[in-house]
């Protein structure tokens, strides 16, 4: 067998935006009665309204998905969860999975929305043991950490301070979210999703080790 050690890094899209003048009727009517999903609340009723950006791009090769996905994500962003709930999650599960553009996203959104302030998202960057989250935060963002690395179980002890602040549909509607971003994190790099003009990435020298196969 050999030793070599092949680095694997994606310099360019693998599967790039689909530009929008070459979206079909198709594509349209999928997106049509997902209107909630386009940046800013924007309808896609045509050429003149469609969407820019890269993730839906992306969708648009595929209007069966569409049609197939987004009813799920709608569910997703409008869960039992509170929006401030909901931004920890996503923040946090992108954050460890070096999913930018998401993280990127949530970040704007978070912030505008006040669902978040500039202090809890720098937070999200530093863990469960930042010294200012309250115990019922950090009892999320742990929950989140052990969810995606190591076993990927969360421990008893969280899961009981989950517990003592969640419901039983906000447990699952978190778990979920988790999962769904985590899913979100290793789907778009490996189609290599790339940021927007404009788009606030990572800080510098957040970025995962070069992937490497024997």
């Amino acid at each position: 067998m050999s030793d070599t050690i092949e680095t694997i890094e994606i310099t360019s899209p693998r599967v790039p935006p689909r530009p929008t003048d070459e979206w079909t009727d198709d594509v349209d009517e999928a997106f049509s009665a997902l209107r909630a999903h386009a940046p800013g609340g924007a309808s896609v009723d045509g050429p003149a309204q469609r969407p820019k950006a890269n993730i839906l791009g992306i969708y648009a090769w595929h209007p069966d998905f569409i049609r197939g996905w987004m009813p799920f994500s709608n569910h997703l962003r409008h869960s039992t969860l509170s929006d401030r709930q909901r931004e920890i999650a996503i923040l946090r599960t992108t954050w460890l999975g070096y999913g930018e553009y998401e993280w990127a996203q949530h970040v704007w959104m978070s912030t505008a929305s006040g669902a978040l302030t500039e202090a809890e998202v720098a937070a999200l960057s530093e863990g469960p043991d930042a010294a200012s989250w309250s115990v019922e935060d950090a009892a999320l963002v742990r929950a989140i950490d052990e969810m995606v690395t190591g076993d990927r179980l969360i421990s008893d002890p969280t899961w009981a301070a989950l517990a003592s602040q969640l419901d039983r549909q906000q447990l699952i509607d978190f778990v979920f979210t988790i999962g769904t971003y985590d899913m979100h994190c290793m789907a778009f790099r490996n189609l290599g999703l790339e940021l927007e003009p404009g788009m606030t990435g990572f800080p510098a020298g957040h970025a995962p080790e070069s992937d490497a196969r024997p």
